[in-house]
């Protein structure tokens, strides 16, 4: 017993100290929600949504190492169902070190429910208020581009307008994840002049036509799409006109739908499908 606990404990130092300088963007299968998974190249977990049920633990635990049962960073987008209800089951089942969300008011039971395990939990949360940039280590580093002024304590007509819009950034290597922010999102951080330059984008609102405009494309430039839907969703996702957008424009597609868990790695310099 002595013996297997030791070598399981230089099989865990080997694994974390000889680990590749890599940066992994794991876009996580959950029906129809979005739920990304970041491991830094520093070795942190970041994960940003969590979907609407709890599929995503068990995503967590094939994309995960065994042993590792801590989120450094949980982002919330914004409110809706299908991105904070699995967030609930991830705070009940893993070390969660640290929160960002905008603060924004919705009354609907999974987010109540997850505001009071944060709050019982005493797990450290940070209302996004401003664009602001969070160091991730060495090269590495989290652009949060929207909001751009406090959504706090703010009852928002469309919550899909109050997405935390976020540019993971290592080395020359970007990625965008745009929550459900629509086009009028879309259309002020253009005006605001802000870089969403990225080789990697997830597209806003599971693909519908309320979001990847042509500006916004010709802006951001990607050469990789994913795109977070439900198989045989209700909602028509995603946009038949979104995806002859993106072909027009000559993108690799991914969908979750068919392609399922998503894989992407960097080295900083590129960015491959793993």
């Amino acid at each position: 017993m002595v013996l297997a606990a030791a070598l399981c404990a230089v099989l865990v130092f080997w694994l974390i100290y000889t680990a590749p300088n890599r940066l992994e963007v794991d876009f996580l299968d959950i029906g129809q929600g979005d739920a990304e998974l970041i491991k830094t190249p520093s070795g942190q977990n970041i994960l940003i949504d969590g979907g609407p049920d709890n599929t995503v633990i068990r995503r967590l635990g094939e994309n995960m190492a065994w042993w590792d049962r801590t989120i450094d960073l949980m982002i919330l987008t914004h409110p809706h169902d299908d991105h904070v209800n699995g967030l609930n089951d991830v705070l009940e089942r893993y070390k969660v070190k640290k929160i960002l969300y905008t603060g924004v008011i919705h009354n609907s039971p999974g987010y109540i429910k997850w505001l009071q395990k944060i709050r019982d939990d005493r797990v450290p949360l940070m209302i996004v208020d401003r664009p602001q940039t969070i160091s991730l280590g060495e090269n590495c580093r989290l652009n949060i581009l929207y909001p751009r002024s406090s959504l706090a304590g703010k009852g928002i007509e469309n919550l899909n307008n109050s997405s935390i819009v976020v540019k993971l950034v290592y080395g020359e290597s970007k990625f965008l994840f745009t929550g459900d922010a629509e086009v009028e999102v879309e259309q002020e951080l253009l005006r605001e002049g802000v870089d969403l330059s990225a080789q990697a984008l997830k597209t806003g609102h599971h693909g519908s036509d309320t979001s990847s405009g042509e500006d916004f494309l010709a802006a951001v430039k990607p050469s990789i799409v994913v795109i977070e839907v439900g198989k045989d969703n209700d909602f028509g996702h995603p946009s038949p006109a979104v995806i002859k957008r993106l072909e027009r424009a000559g993108v690799r597609i991914f969908r979750t739908d068919l392609d399922g868990t998503i894989i992407l790695e960097s080295n900083g310099n590129e960015i491959r499908q793993k």
